[in-house]
């Protein structure tokens, strides 16, 4: 298990761990359906649900490294769906 804050950074989905807190701080991230706060743990098979300023990404937890190289990323999730927001 990983905790989401750490997950969304260490899989590329967010550039820094300090913005993944901040988005589940302010209810942009959700965890199979539920509000999901910086602590929150993860798991494989977990569907996340980013809500960032201008898009909404769905994705499924594949894989959870703690340290996975910059090649290993992409595999640690599925895209589900990608919607830009207006």
């Amino acid at each position: 298990m990983m905790r989401v804050d750490k997950f969304l950074k260490v899989s590329r989905l967010v550039k820094r761990r300090t913005v993944a807190k901040e988005m589940c701080l302010r209810g942009g991230v959700f965890i199979n359906g539920r509000p999901a706060k910086p602590g929150t743990p993860v798991q494989v098979g977990d569907q996340l649900d980013l809500r960032f300023p201008y898009r909404r990404l769905v994705v499924q937890v594949r894989r959870v490294s703690q340290v996975p190289r910059r090649e290993a990323a992409d595999p640690m999730f599925t895209v589900l769906s990608e919607e830009t927001l207006e």
